[in-house]
Parts: structure tokens; C-alpha cells; sequence
């Protein structure tokens, strides 16, 4: 394998890697930490994540319950999650906030599992773009003969079929957990 379809499949493997990030903070009807994964809030002047300044544990299996490291903290990152626009409803208390994780309607799943379409589209494009950058430094290599040029494009192209099968398969897998009751 030429350097040019390590380097691309390295770089479509990071595409893999932020689709399945991106899928995590998507909610599933049962509370889970990672839904807070983009929530930042505003501490000492820097955006910081949550998980960084606040133990994030999960009760019951619906209910989100977060103890930030410094109590001066807990109204900012209440509003940083109302803020983050999650359809989370967070409740602030002395020393650790709540947050009641509702159950999906059917509307909210298809919109959601839409999301998550959307996000594979995303990866998608990102694989097929990495799949043209590598294209045109296989087609602009002069020291490769023209039958290793063709043979390096082919595999170039067996690379990202694969990946986008990848993809689609990590998407499904989102969709049916998502729309599942």
C-alpha cells in the first residue's frame, strides 16, 4: 500500500472517529453522560466542558445528577445546558444539579434519527473528499508508472467504499436504538 492510502486511510479512520462523537451526544431516551459531551461553560473566562469541572452520574437510568467540582459553578453550567438548546430542563440545588432525562416522543426519535442521518451524510462527505485529495496526489505522483498510478486509484477507491459501508453501518445502528421504545 502506497503512503498516499495509509496517510487517507488514517485520515478516514479520524472521519469514523467524529461521526462516532458526534452519534454519542445524540439522545437515546435513556440518560447517559455523553449527551453533555458539547455542553461548555463559560469558567474564569475560558469555555470549558463539563465533564472536566463536574462528576456527571447517572440514577435510575433517567435521571442525570452533576456535582461540579466547585459549587461558585453551578448556576453558569445550569444555563450552559439550558443554553445548548438539549431539551433538558436542569434543576439547580445547593451542591449538585438534576436533570430529569424525559422520554422521546415518536417525533422527537424521527428528528433525532434524522440527526443522526445527517451526521453520516456529513462523514460521508468527509470520506469522499479525503478519497479526491488522495486522487490527485496519486495523479500528480510522476516516479509512480502509470499501472501502479491505476492500481493505487483503485484501491483508493476500495477504501472509501469501505469506509462509507462502515458508515452507514454505524449510522443504522444509531437509528434503530434511537427509534427503539
Amino acid at each position: 500500500m502506497s503512503d498516499y492510502l495509509e496517510n487517507a486511510e488514517v485520515k478516514m479512520m479520524s472521519a469514523i472517529e467524529n461521526l462516532e462523537s458526534n452519534l454519542r451526544t445524540i439522545r437515546t431516551g435513556r440518560a447517559s453522560a455523553q449527551m453533555l459531551d458539547r455542553v461548555q461553560v463559560d469558567y474564569y473566562g475560558s469555555p470549558t466542558p463539563i465533564n472536566q469541572m463536574a462528576q456527571i452520574q447517572v440514577v435510575e437510568g433517567t435521571q442525570l445528577v452533576i456535582r461540579p467540582y466547585d459549587r461558585q459553578i453551578i448556576k453558569g453550567i445550569s444555563s450552559a445546558i439550558q443554553a445548548a438548546n438539549l431539551g433538558l430542563n436542569p434543576q439547580a440545588e445547593a451542591d449538585c444539579i438534576r436533570i430529569q432525562v424525559p422520554a422521546l416522543t415518536e417525533d422527537r426519535r424521527k428528528e433525532l434519527a434524522k440527526e443522526a442521518q445527517k451526521y453520516g451524510e456529513e462523514a460521508k462527505v468527509a470520506i469522499r473528499n479525503i478519497r479526491r485529495d488522495t486522487n490527485d496526489l496519486i495523479k500528480k505522483d510522476k516516479e509512480e508508472t502509470e499501472d501502479d498510478r491505476k492500481a493505487n486509484l483503485e484501491e483508493s477507491q476500495k477504501l472509501t467504499d469501505r469506509f462509507v459501508k462502515d458508515i452507514e453501518k454505524i449510522v443504522d445502528e444509531k437509528k434503530k436504538e434511537i427509534l427503539n421504545v
